[in-house]
């Protein structure tokens, strides 16, 4: 048997029934699985979504967690990537039990080694953001890396956050865009300029008039992170004519319409989308993991973690979740280790 952190029934995070310490038999592992044991994670807006959204079937556990470092320790027959011992990293697959447990199986395809560098807290803050952004980046919008003459911008609204927190230095590192964040408070605006961004502006106040105070005009990109709908008049206004606009939230409602007169392309970024369809470029996912582990450790990249909430057990989850709704984290919240 196994220590892991679950739910049976969708509560709010204030009850102590939302999320409960438990034991549950340890997964086995078969095709090109990896039976991993568990060091850190980190927890995302996705863990409370779907916590308050899905409940288990009647007298099952549904284990959270989409962030995991650990030890491979059994491997299925069809692995060729890996070997037991190797130390890895990943987001998972959001439609198998998840990494608040000490143990958990993924596929080798969406795992990464881990860099070299970072402790396993520092490392957990990563995979799920980090994979985000890349493929908002570069496979999403299609934005060139490189550093060549033709400058381009984007905007990042919400890029405080984990994600953002990642966008921004993969934007500033690999590519030439010119990159502007969006942030409220003092520390979050420290924080983005510590990462590299341009420029940051509030974005409590209109975008294009924050823009425009900046000494700035349209923008090529627009990436919104968090509360879309608020947005999404100023982000028309933003974007230059045949620009581009991803985002990854759930807006209960977008006006796809107010986009065609500029001609702009909407893109959306769900990383489990390769896992969920197992995708001919499920693969994709072990790649940039392995290549972003070489940024970190070439010193390019580094760890966005915010905020260590202890010890990996329902208690600290709690708080943790409570933590991510009240949207004012800064960088990743990360637990460490079982009692």
């Amino acid at each position: 048997m196994m220590k892991a952190v679950g739910y049976q029934h969708s509560l709010p995070i204030s009850d102590v029934q939302s999320l409960q310490d438990i034991s549950l038999p340890v997964p086995k592992v078969s095709g090109r699985d990896l039976l991993v044991e568990v060091s850190a994670i980190s927890v995302n807006p996705v863990d409370t979504k779907v916590r308050s959204r899905a409940t288990p079937a009647e007298g099952h556990w549904k284990v959270l967690g989409w962030d995991a470092v650990g030890i491979v320790k059994e491997i299925g027959h069809e692995v060729s990537e890996f070997t037991v011992g190797d130390r890895v990293w990943y987001a998972g697959d959001i439609s198998r039990p998840g990494s608040n447990a000490q143990y958990q199986l993924v596929d080798e395809r969406i795992a990464g080694r881990a860099p070299y560098s970072l402790a396993d807290a520092e490392a957990a803050a990563l995979p799920l953001t980090a994979i985000t952004a890349w493929e908002m980046l570069f496979d999403r919008l299609q934005v060139e890396t490189g550093k060549g003459a033709n400058s381009k911008s984007i905007l990042v609204i919400g890029a405080a956050g984990g994600v953002g927190s990642i966008l921004v230095q993969l934007a500033r590192r690999l590519t030439n865009l010119t990159v502007i964040g969006t942030a409220s408070r003092p520390e979050t605006k420290a924080w983005l300029e510590s990462l590299g961004a341009h420029q940051v502006i509030n974005h409590n106040n209109p975008l294009s008039e924050e823009l425009a105070g900046a000494g700035l005009d349209e923008v090529d990109y627009v990436v919104s992170l968090n509360n879309t709908e608020d947005h999404q008049a100023e982000i028309v206004k933003c974007i230059k004519p045949q620009g581009k606009f991803a985002l990854i939230d759930d807006p209960n409602s977008l006006d796809v319409i107010a986009f065609k007169q500029k001609s702009i392309s909407l893109h959306w970024e769900f990383m489990f989308t390769r896992a969920l369809f197992e995708t001919e470029d499920m693969g994709a996912q072990h790649q940039l993991l392995s290549e972003l582990s070489e940024l970190i450790d070439g010193r390019l990249i580094k760890t966005t973690l915010g905020q260590h909430f202890g010890k990996i057990n329902a208690e600290n989850l709690r708080k943790a979740h409570a933590f991510i709704e009240s949207q004012a984290a800064k960088g990743k919240v990360v637990l460490e280790g079982f009692d």
